[in-house]
C-alpha cells in the first residue's frame, strides 16, 4: 500500500513538472494601441481577437508589466495571451519581455495583426516573412533579431485612396464589416487553438486564405 501511494504521488509530481515544460507553453500576442479612441479601429484587431478568445475560453486580462495578460489551459498546454501596452510601434519590447519571463521558445509564439494587403476577414498564417510595412511587426523583428516567427494576419482590406493608409487603419469598422466581424474573430480563435494543438503546418493548410 505504501508503495502504491508513493508511486501515485511521484506520478503527480512528474505530471506537474512536465506541465511547466517550455514546449507546453505558448505566447499569443495581439497587436494594438491602448486607449479608448483606438478600441474599435482596424489597427486594433489583434486586441479584439484576444478579447473574443478570452470570452470563448473563459479567462480575463489583468494589467501587468508592459501589457495586459491573461491565460488558459487546453489539453496540457498553457497559453499566455498578451495585449502590449507599449503602443503598436514598440510591440517588440513587451513580446520579448514575456517570452523570456515565461521561458517560451520562439516556435511557440504567435503574433496576431491586421493586414491591409488581404481582403477584409481573410486569415493568413506564416512562419516567417517581412514586416510588410507594419510598424508593430518591424519592431518585433528588431527585438527578436529574426523574421522567423509565426504571425497570423487578419485582413482589413484596402478601401482607401492614395496617401490615406494611416487614416484607414486608425479608422473604425464600417457597418458592413461589423455585421461579420464577430464570425471572423471566432474563426481566428479556432485557428489559434489549432496552432496550439495541431501545429502550424496543419493550421496553415486548414485556415489560410479562408
Amino acid at each position: 500500500m505504501r508503495k502504491f501511494f508513493s508511486s501515485f504521488f511521484k506520478t503527480n509530481h512528474l505530471s506537474k513538472k512536465n506541465d511547466q515544460h517550455p514546449m507546453k507553453k505558448y505566447l499569443v500576442v495581439g497587436l494594438g494601441n491602448i486607449g479608448e479612441k483606438y478600441t474599435e479601429t482596424r489597427h486594433n484587431v489583434g486586441f479584439k481577437v484576444l478579447d473574443a478568445l478570452a470570452k470563448e475560453q473563459g479567462f480575463s486580462f489583468a494589467t501587468e508589466k508592459l501589457g495586459s495578460i491573461g491565460s488558459f489551459r487546453i489539453k496540457g498546454r498553457t497559453v499566455i495571451c498578451l495585449k502590449p501596452s507599449t503602443y503598436m510601434n514598440l510591440s517588440g519590447k513587451a513580446l520579448k519581455y514575456w517570452m523570456e519571463k515565461e521561458k517560451i521558445p520562439l516556435e511557440n509564439v504567435l503574433v496576431i495583426t491586421d493586414d491591409i494587403n488581404l481582403p477584409f476577414g481573410t486569415l493568413r498564417i506564416k512562419g516567417k516573412g517581412s514586416d510588410g510595412g507594419h510598424n508593430g511587426l518591424k519592431d518585433i523583428q528588431e527585438f527578436l533579431n529574426t523574421s522567423q516567427y509565426h504571425r497570423l494576419r487578419l485582413g482589413v482590406g484596402s478601401d482607401f485612396s492614395k496617401g490615406r493608409q494611416v487614416d484607414y487603419v486608425l479608422g473604425e469598422w464600417s457597418e458592413e464589416e461589423l455585421k461579420v466581424l464577430d464570425e471572423r474573430l471566432e474563426r481566428v480563435g479556432k485557428s489559434i487553438v489549432s496552432f496550439i494543438l495541431a501545429g502550424p503546418k496543419e493550421t496553415m493548410n486548414t485556415y489560410n486564405n479562408t
